[in-house]
């Protein structure tokens, strides 16, 4: 067959023009609109029978088995299972409604409440495509009906809703951990702080830009709530805690491991909607086929990945990328500055999951051999992240607000209200980058 022959011909020509050629590969197949899973499992699959030959197929489904064979993957289905159940359910509007008695009459405060529930939803689900939708239904039309700068209540909707890439227990985390073999534990209590820093600057530019200009956040009338209404509101924020609690508290406190937390944060979500009398059989059908789409995305892009890296490394390609990439400067920062550059542009293009399985087994025995911490640059990566989720021309934060948001706001703006939240998770991986130690991981 003539394409096996034109790889042979690769071979003989070297790593570097058979690197060259598996991202052109890559690069014009996704220019069809193929599903990148299929893009690297075919890719895959080609270069292997023309490297190696036949026999390197069972090399292929050998990894491939190795990845979804992994104990903690298990966690993934569950979180996403956890987000799934509470997207249908009354307990984020509740939770929103409750963190009223938060606001008051601060000037900026439905942005901060909105912020503040976008936190705890983010502790609650570990992904991020919900949380945008919810907010954009709940907090959006509030904001706009209070007179807020609509750029400035966008941006809080989709940035806010973003937080879950960084705030445990975080899916993207997950998969950087199965990924890069480190402990996810560590990674939930090295992201943590970071998360929170992240939407403490969202919140003091809120502050900042609404004092500065009035008209951009006006007080809304007040509205004195009686005690009865005030306790009413305060149970909305019982049961959310409670499940925090019990999965991050779990993990942390040692009781239990990451997957078994994630059944736990099933339950207590599946509890929450009994309780609250919300639990139905098509509550349950529906979050079901929600997760089985997500987690089947996930797994697939996984497959292709895996297969993909697997064959590139038995090439010794991740060794002649690791060369170029470590030669470019004898200082390892600039050598990291260079993988951030490397990651905000894929970033710009493709998916989280593509990225973590397709450049973390490049990057990360690098990083260790250049004197870091693994789940350091865990914590950075899934920074670098949050950029991508509301960059343009792909960033599917704000696809997702657009799916809900007034049929007035278009795509166009939502992009342009971005812009200053973006500066502001790039403010953040500076912070990372110069001091480590916000991480709480010591010997950086």
């Amino acid at each position: 067959m003539e394409w096996l022959a034109l790889l042979t011909d690769f071979k003989s020509m070297g790593i570097g023009w058979a690197t060259f050629a598996m991202f052109a590969a890559l690069l014009l197949l996704l220019l069809t609109g193929m599903p990148l899973a299929f893009v690297t499992l075919l890719v895959a699959l080609i270069f292997a029978l023309g490297w190696f030959g036949p026999m390197a197929v069972p090399l292929i489904t050998s990894r491939i088995f190795s990845f979804v064979n992994s104990f903690v993957f298990v966690s993934v289905p569950m979180f996403v299972l956890m987000a799934a159940i509470l997207d249908r359910s009354g307990i984020a509007r509740d939770l929103f409604d409750a963190m009223r008695l938060v606001g008051g009459r601060l000037r900026g405060g439905v942005a901060i409440q909105t912020l503040l529930v976008a936190v705890v939803l983010a502790a609650m689900s570990g992904i991020i495509g919900g949380e945008v939708v919810l907010l954009g239904l709940l907090a959006l039309p509030q904001m706009l009906r209070l007179g807020y700068d609509r750029k400035m209540a966008i941006g809080v909707c989709c940035a806010g809703g973003a937080l879950g890439t960084m705030i445990p227990p975080s899916i993207v985390l997950i998969v950087y951990g199965l990924t890069a073999n480190v402990s996810i534990g560590d990674l939930f209590t090295a992201s943590f702080v970071p998360g929170l820093m992240l939407a403490g600057l969202y919140i003091a530019y809120i502050l900042i830009r609404s004092y500065l200009n009035p008209s951009l956040a006006p007080i809304p009338e007040p509205d004195e709530l009686p005690r009865s209404e005030k306790l009413r509101l305060l149970k909305g924020l019982f049961l959310p805690a409670l499940v925090v609690f019990f999965v991050l508290g779990s993990i942390y406190g040692g009781i239990a491991s990451v997957t078994e937390a994630s059944a736990v944060g099933v339950l207590g979500v599946t509890l929450s909607t009994v309780i609250r009398g919300e639990f139905s059989l098509q509550l349950l059908i529906g979050a079901a086929r929600q997760t089985l789409a997500t987690v089947g995305m996930i797994v697939w892009i996984g497959i292709g990945a895996t297969a993909l890296v697997g064959v590139f490394n038995l090439m010794g390609g991740i060794n002649f990328v690791s060369q170029l990439i470590t030669g470019i400067s004898d200082e390892p920062i600039v050598i990291i500055l260079f993988m951030m550059l490397i990651l905000f542009v894929l970033g710009m293009f493709l998916d989280w999951v593509g990225i973590a399985l397709l450049a973390m087994p490049i990057f990360v025995p690098i990083v260790v051999s250049l004197g870091y911490d693994p789940v350091w640059f865990g914590v950075v990566f899934a920074m670098n992240m949050q950029v991508s989720f509301l960059s343009p021309p792909f960033g599917p934060a704000a696809f997702y607000l657009k799916s809900v948001a007034p049929p007035d706001i278009s795509l166009g703006e939502i992009f342009q209200s971005l812009l200053p939240f973006i500066c502001l998770q790039i403010l953040a991986l500076i912070l990372l980058l110069v001091f480590p130690g916000i991480t709480l991981i010591e010997g950086l």
